[in-house]
């Protein structure tokens, strides 16, 4: 994009910053606002963990919530969300962080919320349900602008932060619309409800918003204004502001218009001088926005105090921050504003958009740059922005909104751009998504593409070159002659060089050669880490461990374990495929050790975390559940290592030409069928029943987990049956204590 003189850059983390603290900081409360005191006491006095404000836009919920929020002793943690938080990841992290203004928790917890998948409600949301119910100090957690959330991710895991909210601590949503998880808590007498007609007002409540505007009402007056707007508190707040400018000082709302509040509204914006009226209608594209960002939209100087001024005469201004540097728009009052935008100027939304999109991405938020390029129909930019950063938001953990973003491109963009289709195959192998990765796959291998890769590759041959090394499906001659592809393509300064290497080692494995392939993964791992890729850093170095421990080499393996799992607690990437080796190879580092306890805890992780290594990654599937078999076979549980061999059966079932690997598959299959040892210990829970089990903590019915695994109520009932029955339990709570007590949930 042009560069712009009216925009001073900063850095990324400086915006992300500025754009979090405007999304935690709690509202004061807006002058002219009716108290709502007996409400907040009312729902104070029940002692009921979980408050519900539930109402459309205009009957004062943030408002209510800023006078609570005022009034607490309480620690009071303030979420304020959008549409772009529909995101599982985003919400728990939004939800951490929240808690741990509110409590002056540990800032850890925050990072712990990162992962992807099934993993947020695996993993994250326990994690965060767990700090919750061990809080030292009494909190209120405050959710506003609920409605935004609409993906069932999002709905499972703010299920199982309700659940945690522990006596003398509340959570408190505002919502337009009915809240999911509202019908169970009714039933089970845990909420105190807060519907439209609590905020209606009467004409007591039309006297104090009309004496606020500083205009007399008669008590004749106050009845028609109330009953005209029907106690709408937004109506009677704009119909005191147009009496207000109204030289007469009336308050009568006309009865021609078939919509009070476009009247209402044309009314109040008609009173301001027409540069005032275009620039609300002009930042009205933004969510939210700032002076600077005002500035560099409308190309002009001065917001910063536009915005004072207009916040100070009672338009439909929000500020999000003390600072008063950030602030919104009254959502009716900003779809009236864009249907306005749409009406005097229809040609000007995208270019607005589009100046928005510019400031955002040279001042450090591409993510905030995509949404707004997405809303133009030019979808060259934003192409490019989504190849650039569609893999550092899914390594973020945020997977959903790069699915999103991929789906708003749309299927026809995303074909005409083969790079995308690669981007979007890693995605696949990474997240155990191997049908789709064989699927995307297919699409890539008749694809062509001339220009150069917005992902930072050397050429959309090369990187798919690397992604079709990786899925390994034509054995490890043709792996290993495409990692020498991407190799000689890659220069030293690429970023997917690592990843050219660590195919080529993987090729090496499969050949047999594994000095080549050492070698390989050494350099893959100096150059992650100067590169700062978590992920292949992580792999590289696991893989060098398995190797060096396979040669003797233990305290030179020992190092590299270190270093591979200090790559996936610091990014916090458990749950990423190409990081279970690590975790692997420090389960076997324990054995040799003699440490059991740290052996049990890494291979109960590994075990965790290996449906995410499908065939869709063979080599590394393979070689993950093989070393799994051998650790298990060594400690005694016979039955976990004959059904890990069972799995790689399934594997090479799908990818049946795995080079050397399968010698090595066929010397533990040679060892368990000739031992005479019995049974020894449990089988383990499937990678079907591990994607399953997080739901356990969820109270969705048999048919509802079937609809969000894709699966049949019966394939869903006889899951549950076989987990109840491998773990010892009768119920879903006991399997949830279980699992979690044993490290299969939440750690």
């Amino acid at each position: 994009m042009a560069e712009s003189p009216r925009v001073l850059a900063r850095s990324k983390v400086e915006l992300d910053r500025l754009l979090l603290e405007a999304k935690l900081a709690i509202p004061a409360p807006r002058a002219g606002f009716v108290s709502r005191a007996a409400l907040i006491e009312s729902a104070l006095e029940s002692q009921r963990r979980v408050v519900t404000v539930t109402a459309p836009s205009g009957y004062g919920k943030s408002s209510f919530l800023a006078e609570w929020a005022a009034a607490e002793k309480r620690g009071v943690g303030w979420v304020s969300l959008d549409r772009f938080d529909d995101d599982a990841v985003k919400l728990l992290t939004l939800l951490a962080s929240a808690f741990v203004r509110a409590t002056g928790g540990d800032g850890r917890l925050i990072a712990d919320m990162r992962g992807h998948g099934v993993s947020a409600l695996g993993r994250a949301a326990p994690r965060l349900a767990l700090a919750l119910r061990e809080s030292p100090r009494d909190f209120v957690l405050m959710i506003d602008d609920l409605h935004e959330l609409a993906t069932p991710a999002c709905q499972d895991v703010l299920s199982v932060v309700i659940d945690a909210i522990p006596p003398g601590s509340q959570i408190v949503t505002a919502s337009r619309h009915e809240q999911p998880h509202l019908a169970r808590l009714r039933a089970a007498g845990q909420t105190v409800e807060f519907g439209a007609d609590s905020l209606t007002l009467d004409a007591d409540g039309a006297r104090k918003i009309f004496a606020e505007a500083e205009v007399p009402l008669t008590p004749e007056l106050a009845d028609a204004v109330t009953e005209r707007t029907e106690g709408w508190p937004v109506g009677l707040y704009l119909a005191a502001v147009i009496a207000h400018d109204n030289a007469e000082g009336t308050a009568l709302i006309s009865g021609d218009d078939r919509y009070v509040a476009d009247y209402l509204y044309r009314e109040s914006l008609a009173s301001l001088p027409e540069d005032v009226q275009r620039f609300l209608r002009c930042t009205a594209v933004l969510d939210q926005f700032s002076g600077e960002l005002c500035d560099a939209v409308l190309d002009v100087l001065g917001s910063q105090a536009r915005l004072r001024e207009l916040e100070g005469s009672n338009v439909f201004l929000i500020p999000l921050d003390r600072r008063r540097e950030w602030y919104r728009y009254h959502p009716l009052f900003r779809e009236f504003l864009l249907s306005e935008l749409r009406r005097v100027d229809p040609g000007r939304v995208a270019e607005l958009h589009v100046r928005a999109a510019e400031w955002y991405e040279q001042n450090g938020s591409p993510a905030k740059a995509i949404e707004h390029l997405l809303e133009t129909p030019d979808r060259t930019n934003s192409v490019r922005l989504v190849a650039e950063h569609a893999m550092a938001t899914f390594q973020a953990g945020q997977m959903g909104t790069v699915q999103r973003w991929l789906v708003e491109l749309g299927a026809v963009t995303v074909d005409s751009h083969p790079p995308l289709g690669v981007l979007a195959g890693w995605i696949a192998v990474m997240s155990g998504q191997a049908i789709e990765a064989d699927r995307l796959a297919a699409l890539l291998e008749s694809a062509s593409f001339a220009s150069q890769p917005f992902d930072g590759s050397a050429t959309f041959e090369s990187s798919r070159a690397m992604l079709r090394a990786l899925m390994c499906a034509s054995g490890p001659e043709r792996a290993a002659a495409d990692a020498e592809f991407a190799l000689a393509e890659e220069p030293s300064w690429s970023p997917w060089r690592e990843q050219a290497l660590c195919q080529g080692g993987e090729a090496e494995l499969l050949r047999g050669n594994a000095d080549a392939a050492e070698a390989l993964f050494a350099e893959a791992a100096e150059l992650a880490r100067q590169h700062d890729n978590a992920g292949v850093q992580a792999l590289a170095e696991a893989e060098c461990a398995l190797i060096a421990m396979d040669q003797g080499r233990w305290p030179e393996g020992a190092a590299r374990v270190e270093r591979a799992l200090s790559a996936v607690e610091l990014h916090r990437i458990q749950d990423y495929a190409i990081a279970v080796p690590a975790v692997v190879a420090a389960a076997r580092l324990a054995l040799h050790e003699g440490d059991l306890s740290r052996a049990e805890r890494e291979l109960t992780r590994a075990m965790r975390a290996r449906p995410v290594c499908t065939y869709a990654a063979p080599a590394l599937a393979t070689r993950v559940r093989l070393s799994l078999a051998k650790s298990y076979w060594a400690i005694g549980d016979h039955a976990t290592a004959r059904h890990l061999l069972r799995e790689i059966d399934d594997i090479l079932l799908h990818r049946p030409a795995l080079g050397a690997l399968l010698g090595s598959v066929a010397a533990l299959r040679d060892i368990i069928s000739s031992s005479a040892a019995g049974a020894g210990g449990y089988s383990p829970l499937t990678p079907a029943e591990l994607r399953l089990l997080p739901y356990l903590q969820t109270h969705l019915s048999i048919p509802e987990i079937g609809a969000r695994l894709f699966v049949s109520r019966n394939t869903v009932s006889t899951e549950v049956g076989s987990i109840y029955r491998k773990l010892g339990v009768s119920s879903r709570s006991e399997a949830v204590e279980l699992a979690t007590s044993i490290g299969l949930l939440g750690t």
